[in-house]
């Protein structure tokens, strides 16, 4: 049984004033896809963002700054391979370009890769001279899974010594 449904009303997303072409400014000049991505992505429309973005990619070409918002926006949608993806491109056109740094980082993050993850964020602070509370904190928490990774391994596993005869000893785990 297929069931076909029809929308009548709006979804709730941004719309332009009226008489104001999506894309334009309130004097009908055309708004770049960068920013009318950024605006999307800041409320929360990614799919819409992405879009914008990968016109701006189209209208001024390709470029670490497009290529970062790209990565960004797919992180926030939970795409992280190509968030991934999307970043290093954008850190292989510029290697200090401080926000796909720590994006990159947190798509680390995300996937448990935290040594790395450490580096990224150690390299986007230093760079930003530790002007960023997130880039910080990013930083913190890094240090911190990375510190606590390697001592829950030292308190997972429990150790026994036992003698097995004369200056023989087995260790065993449980």
């Amino acid at each position: 049984m297929t069931i076909f449904l029809a929308a009548c009303g709006t979804t709730g997303g941004l719309h332009a004033p009226a008489g104001v072409v999506p894309g334009t400014d309130r004097h009908g000049q055309s708004v770049d896809g960068l920013t009318v991505g950024h605006r999307l992505a800041e409320a929360g429309e990614y799919e819409l963002a992405l879009k914008a973005y990968y016109r701006a990619a189209g209208e001024q070409g390709i470029n670490a700054d497009v290529l970062s918002a790209i990565g960004s926006t797919n992180l926030k949608l939970g795409r992280l391979g190509q968030a991934e993806q999307m970043l290093r491109r954008a850190l292989e056109m510029d290697p200090d370009f401080v926000p796909a740094l720590n994006n990159l980082g947190v798509v680390l993050m995300e996937k448990g890769e935290t040594g790395e993850a450490k580096r990224v964020f150690q390299r986007a602070y230093a760079l930003d001279s530790g002007n960023s509370d997130s880039i910080r904190e990013n930083l913190r928490l890094a240090i911190a899974r990375t510190e606590n990774r390697v001592y829950d391994v030292k308190n997972e596993a429990n150790f026994s010594l036992v003698r097995r005869g004369r200056g023989e000893y087995l260790l065993l785990t449980h």
